[in-house]
């Protein structure tokens, strides 16, 4: 999951870097512009899907595309019939807007069949690398280690609680068995929640305004 959320911020990157080459600085910024909407909604549509995300549109899209101008409220308008909170579909139709941009640069003489394909590839691996997120999270914990909970829990555990408080006493050491299944139970819900509000998880926030600010400093 980290490979990913590194990915998307790195395809924005390169598009920033070869807009500012290539198009015209209006062109550009639209194009920019778009790529980081499409990216901040990425996020905020896997609260669809999985353990749910604490990143909403109100308190999160809404706040970057304030402080950045990412989209105007025209273009705001045009994606509202999108629930974002509970959808990737705005990621998608954003995701297509940088497309659109591309193919309009290529239209107006900006670039060549070859840039324009150079570009469309990049947006499209940050497409993938986005519903590679949405893939992971959806999917439950491997069945290995669900099985392995299972064997844990009806064989071993409760022999090894048993040696455990015959050998130690009846005292605190009994717990351990139950300790260790709780502690695995606990691991495999992390495991499936990697972008929610636990100090370990994935720092979500940090790659968007990393990324923001580096667009920024690129262009």
């Amino acid at each position: 999951m980290y490979g990913f959320s590194k990915a998307c911020s790195g395809r924005i990157q390169d598009i920033a870097g070869l807009a500012k080459t290539q198009l015209p600085a209006e062109v550009g910024e639209k194009l920019v512009r778009h790529f980081n909407a499409a990216h901040i909604a990425g996020y905020v549509g896997l609260n669809a899907i999985g353990m749910g995300s604490p990143y909403s549109k109100t308190f999160f899209f809404d706040h970057y595309n304030a402080e950045n101008n990412l989209l105007t409220p025209g273009e705001m308008k045009i994606l509202s019939h999108h629930d974002m909170d509970n959808s990737g579909l705005c990621m998608k139709e954003l995701t297509t807007w940088c497309q659109l941009d591309v193919a309009q640069a290529r239209k107006d003489g900006h670039i060549d069949s070859y840039q324009e394909k150079y570009m469309h590839d990049k947006i499209l691996a940050f497409r993938a690398a986005m519903d590679g997120m949405y893939d992971y999270t959806d999917q439950p914990p491997h069945f290995f280690y669900i099985h392995f909970l299972v064997l844990l829990s009806a064989l071993y555990l409760p022999l090894f609680a048993i040696d455990t408080a015959f050998a130690g006493g009846w005292g605190a050491e009994k717990a351990i068995g139950l300790d260790v299944l709780q502690g695995l139970r606990s691991l495999g819900t992390k495991m499936i929640d990697p972008y929610g509000d636990d100090l370990e998880d994935l720092s979500v926030i940090n790659y968007v305004e990393g990324t923001l600010e580096i667009c920024a400093t690129i262009m």
